[in-house]
């Protein structure tokens, strides 16, 4: 942290860097929050496909705690999560909102929490949690910090999506040219061998693709084994 209690950002850049996946950020993240606070969990809530669930967490009680919002759909972590507010508890035993849940916390050493919204109104919309074992944990602690840090994770989500998306697309687009490396060294055999053009090579191949029901990459990496006695060569993909 910083002189003023807000998280200090250049942290935020250097976790990006350091992290080669969505889920890598999102644990350092919870890693941080755990470290700052000194509580008992920190758990990190996504919804995806309309479903929420714990990405990360840190320490042990927080999956659970979390899990059990979910099975009721009704909890804190959900409400700061749907309605992109702050929720502090300030003593589970005296708590009456969200069913049974309260008293599972409670029942798990757990009386009191936070949870901040991640990402209010996107498609990646989350909450940090934050779990404590003492009644009105936080009066004493710099929420402040908390709060920077849950408003830090909302633009270093994005990035991270944006990272992870970026290389998913370009692994897909290694495969493709792989593929591709192969189609072409089989069109080449079957225009010598039928003495046709590109076309029509191409059309030989698909027919029979479709005849034997086996893929097209599949078919021309068997005819060229078959001709060579040994697997075709594919190029290399530098990233």
């Amino acid at each position: 942290m910083n002189g003023d209690g807000a998280y200090d950002s250049t942290r935020m850049t250097q976790w990006l860097l350091e992290t080669d996946s969505l889920e890598q950020f999102l644990q350092t993240l919870a890693d941080a929050a755990l470290d700052m606070t000194g509580f008992e969990g920190v758990g990190v809530t996504l919804e995806r496909d309309g479903r929420p669930l714990t990405v990360v967490s840190s320490g042990s009680p927080a999956p659970d705690l979390d899990e059990k919002q979910y099975g009721q759909d009704d909890g804190p972590c959900l409400q700061s999560l749907r309605k992109a507010e702050e929720i502090a508890v300030r003593d589970m035993a005296a708590e009456t909102r969200w069913g049974e849940y309260p008293a599972y916390a409670a029942s798990r050493g757990i009386r009191s929490s936070l949870s901040l919204p991640i990402a209010a109104h996107t498609h990646t919309a989350g909450a940090l949690n934050v779990y404590a074992a003492p009644p009105d944990a936080f009066a004493g602690v710099d929420v402040g910090a908390l709060r920077s840090l849950a408003a830090e994770a909302t633009g270093g989500i994005a990035v991270a999506r944006r990272i992870s998306e970026t290389q998913e697309f370009a692994e897909q687009m290694r495969t493709a040219m792989r593929s591709r490396s192969v189609i072409d060294q089989a069109l080449g055999v079957v225009m010598g061998q039928r003495r046709c053009t590109a076309e029509e090579a191409f059309d030989i191949l698909r027919s029979a693709s479709q005849r034997r029901n086996v893929k097209l990459r599949d078919l021309c990496g068997e005819l060229l084994t078959n001709l060579t006695g040994r697997p075709p060569t594919e190029p290399e993909i530098r990233s």
